[in-house]
Parts: C-alpha cells; structure tokens; sequence
C-alpha cells in the first residue's frame, strides 16, 4: 500500500497535536523553521543525511 507523503506528514501532525498538545509556538517555530530550512543553503546537506 502506497500512502502520498503529504497524506502521511497530515496524520501524524493531526495526531502528535491531539495526543501531545504543544504549545502554539513550538507548533509556528517548526513549521517555519522547516520552510525557512528547505529554501537555504543547507538544503543539499540536510538533503543528504535525510536519504
């Protein structure tokens, strides 16, 4: 079975919010940490260790 990785990321984000219940900012800090994270010059590094 096939599940598309945004498909997969929305389920256990949904999930990690309702059963552990971070703050609000820890929440915004992530996500913005990881777009900001995705766009720089790290990328290709980050790129590397993650595969």
């Amino acid at each position: 079975m096939e599940v598309p990785l945004w498909l997969a990321l929305l389920a256990v984000g949904y999930l990690g919010v309702k059963l552990i219940r971070p703050p609000a900012w820890l929440i915004a800090v992530l996500l913005l940490g990881g777009f900001l994270l995705a766009d720089s010059v790290l990328a290709p590094a980050i790129d590397s260790v993650v595969k």
